[in-house]
């Protein structure tokens, strides 16, 4: 039985009244008749202290008149079986994405996910199409709509539930936006075919402030698609983050052993007082004296842990810890001290490295060593390994031969036209049998008037801020013939259109050609701030390795160096320590999947930590209305499909209370029961006052 206006149901809950009207006793209903009573106190009659019901069933017919109005006002009707067979509306597409990003891990969060996912899915009518994604850094296909429409409709839901059962939340970071618009690509992709229902994509997630929805800033959104978000609700609000904070390569910091790391505490929490440090073998504990923070609610705070001590640091900890938080899937960074790289200056000349006044002295003094990089300076043709070659003056025809050789099998070399004798060198190391270079006739001072930011060297200074080399003043420049050079590029020009920076290739390598010095005596360039940046440009233009990252994030790519290409990996403890052999056309390792230190080749090999991407701490919830600024067509009412239906099944429930009018039933036995009750009323009434009258 149905009702059209079930509120009125409440109203039988007035059929307490009869209980209690019938649980009071007023007076008492006996009297006896006794002789003078003037020499006594009165004193009035008392009732019995424990009240009792009497004539239940005169109670019961009360009570029953109350419930029949009740059902009567609440207008029943009863559904007949041709009516439950609604007709089927127009099948729909849905995408359902569910997130397995790492704040998923948090408790009870997986679980909610599941049972909504399969309830979407148990809720699909045999018309309706449905493909299961899920995502994170990556959108992982589980179920196509392929594959819904070759299973059969009576197994479409154990597929679904299976293959939720076989995935579960990882580690790495959320990139919903991307998610979004693989989905939506997904729908719009009809192959071809008429589609006429309604498409939708339903996401299930935490929806953290830390999902990255850049990606749907100006994208164009396929027509007839709508997103619902079924956003999932964590048992604990508080959670607190920890994140290693890459150190600065100053040369302050190369003798610094502490660890610089960050603690995150969420807008919404209610714990401030935190432990940190570092982890003892068990991965919990801590090995030595923690240090104690407040973080409050909203903010974050940078700790430097101290290495450990000698009674400590016997167990070689890897890791830091936070201890304090509700949440600890986001409580572990690991550290492993960067590798320095080291990188060879090979210098052709001869003058002296303490005279301020001529080029080596200043780019001596460019290079400092920090905790992740040394570049030494060799004056001098030598056997050690370099990666750039500076040639300020004249060299002999062996080491230039020398010196051509490893050029053309692919270093870089930088001529500094420091006077014009140095053209004989050049044309030696070009190949070129004559090269004329005389001084250029400079009023004042020359200028930077034309440089080429496309080209690698200058793109660092590419940006508005950092683009303006018209403070340089060049006293003293040579002027040389770019036609007479081999495939030169200009990648700047004095302002009277001289070559001021050439590049030469040669064979698998290059030639720089720098038509002024840098020393104070031609140039103010040494003593400006754009020298140091652009000798390390140089340096990378050789093919000199940059220093390795501090640390990577779970999903990133690590670059192999070369004697690293087909060596094997050992995986951290997620994977119980076991191996993985990389294959020889393998030259970067995209297998971080977990948190940890992973270790290249044998045990003298590569170390690297991965930790967890800082964004994932962020689980305070995200309003759902950002997506809608993102221009993310969400639907926060229903359908008009949806409604549309609402509303006939409404006016076929009408139509049926009309034609079978339950409701004049109810109140015709309403009337029964009445006269039920006032005749039995009356007679028990009457049998109380006949004992009385006869008294």
């Amino acid at each position: 039985m149905n009702f059209l206006a079930p509120l009125f149901l409440l109203g039988g809950l007035v059929v307490a009244l009869p209980v209690i009207f019938h649980l009071i006793r007023r007076t008492t209903r006996e009297r006896k008749s006794f002789s003078s009573l003037m020499f006594l106190m009165p004193s009035p009659p008392r009732l019995t202290r424990r009240s009792r019901l009497e004539h239940l069933l005169l109670l019961l017919l009360r009570c029953g008149v109350l419930c029949l109005l009740a059902l009567g006002f609440a207008r029943p009707y009863i559904k007949r079986a041709l009516d439950t067979a609604q007709p089927s509306s127009t099948a729909k597409r849905t995408v359902l994405l569910v997130d397995t990003s790492a704040s998923m891990r948090r408790a009870n969060l997986w679980a909610d996910a599941r049972a909504r996912a399969e309830s979407i899915v148990r809720d699909a009518s045999p018309a309706d199409q449905i493909a299961l994604m899920t995502f994170d850094r990556q959108l992982h296909e589980w179920v196509t709509f392929d594959e819904w429409n070759r299973t059969a409709a009576g197994e479409r839901v154990a597929l679904a539930v299976r293959k939720l059962g076989e995935t579960s939340p990882g580690w790495s970071a959320t990139h919903l936006g991307e998610a979004i618009i693989s989905a939506a690509e997904t729908l719009a992709d009809t192959r071809g075919k008429a589609v006429t229902g309604p498409r939708q994509i339903i996401i299930i997630s935490d929806l953290q402030e830390g999902s990255r929805m850049e990606q749907l800033q100006g994208y164009e959104w396929p027509k007839g698609i709508e997103i619902s978000v079924e956003p999932l609700k964590a048992r604990h609000v508080s959670n607190a983050g920890l994140q290693l904070v890459t150190e600065t390569d100053d040369a302050t910091s190369k003798e610094t052993t502490s660890v610089r790391v960050r603690v995150a505490n969420s807008p919404d929490s209610k714990i401030e007082q935190f432990k940190v440090g570092w982890a003892a073998a068990d991965g919990r504990s801590m090995a030595g004296p923690p240090l104690n923070i407040y973080v409050p609610s909203g903010q974050s705070r940078i700790v430097a842990v101290p290495g450990l001590t000698n009674a400590f640091a016997s167990s070689n900890p890897d890791r830091i810890i936070l201890q304090g938080d509700e949440e600890d899937f986001d409580n572990t960074v690991y550290v492993i001290p960067p590798e320095k790289s080291r990188m060879t200056v090979s210098y052709f000349g001869t003058e002296s490295e303490k005279d301020p006044h001529q080029p080596l002295y200043f780019l001596q003094r460019a290079f400092q060593e920090t905790r992740r990089q040394t570049v030494q300076v060799l004056q001098g043709a030598t056997n050690q390994p370099w990666s750039l070659a500076v040639v300020t003056e004249t060299i002999p025809d062996g080491p230039a031969k020398s010196l051509r050789d490893e050029v053309t099998a692919g270093k870089a070399a930088l001529v500094v036209m420091k006077d014009e004798r140095v053209a004989s060198t050049l044309a030696q190391l070009l190949g070129v049998e004559h090269l004329n270079a005389h001084e250029a006739p400079v009023r004042n001072y020359a200028m930077l008037a034309e440089i080429d930011f496309r080209h690698p060297l200058f793109a660092p200074f590419a940006d508005p801020r950092f683009s303006d080399f018209t403070k340089i003043h060049f006293w003293k420049y040579r002027k040389i013939d770019a036609a007479a050079l081999p495939k030169a590029r200009i990648l700047a020009k004095f302002e009277n259109g001289d070559p001021a920076l050439l590049e030469v290739p040669l064979g698998k390598g290059k030639v720089f050609v720098l038509t002024s010095g840098w020393q104070p005596e031609d140039s103010q360039l040494a003593l400006s701030t754009k020298f140091v940046p652009l000798l390390y440009a140089f340096l990378e233009e050789s093919g000199a390795s940059a220093p390795p990252p501090a640390q990577y994030y779970v999903g990133d790519s690590v670059p192999l160096g070369s004697t690293e290409i087909g060596s094997s990996v050992r995986l951290p403890e997620g994977f119980n320590g076991s191996e993985l052999r990389l294959s020889s056309g393998e030259t970067t390792f995209s297998q971080t999947m977990t948190p940890g230190i992973y270790s290249l080749g044998n045990q003298q090999g590569r170390r690297f930590a991965v930790n967890l991407d800082a964004a994932e701490s962020r689980t305070a919830p995200m309003p759902v209305d950002e997506l809608e600024r993102l221009g993310a067509p969400v639907v926060h009412q229903p359908t008009v499909a949806t409604r549309e239906a609402e509303r006939k099944v409404r006016l076929r429930n009408t139509e049926l209370e009309e034609r079978q009018k339950l409701w004049r039933w109810f109140l015709i036995g309403t009337l029964g029961v009445l006269l039920a009750e006032t005749w039995l009323a009356g007679r028990t009434a009457r049998s109380i006052v006949s004992p009385e009258a006869a008294t």
